[in-house]
């Protein structure tokens, strides 16, 4: 584990919006708990480094996958999607 700051900025696709308005509410709520908490530190819980990018990182919560970026010269993560995990989703 890394020690990481807390001045971590979360930015926050317009797509992931939009995703959250075509879920349920009991899983959109957990959703949003966990994006917002990830800058708390974007290297925990069930999270997995994407092969063939540098910075983009996907975190399991339930059926769902979060898609970001960690920027980590500009402290930044950017959060790029929101899927529910099917056959095409890792």
């Amino acid at each position: 584990m890394m020690n990481l700051p807390q001045n971590w900025d979360l930015k926050i696709d317009s797509s992931v919006l939009k995703t959250f308005t075509k879920i349920p509410r009991k899983y959109a709520l957990t959703l949003d708990f966990v994006i917002k908490n990830l800058p708390s530190n974007p290297y925990a819980g069930n999270i997995q480094k994407l092969k063939g990018e540098d910075e983009a990182w996907r975190r399991r919560v339930g059926s769902y996958r979060i898609f970001y970026k960690i920027k980590t010269i500009e402290k930044v993560i950017l959060v790029y999607k929101v899927e529910r995990r099917g056959s095409n989703t890792y």
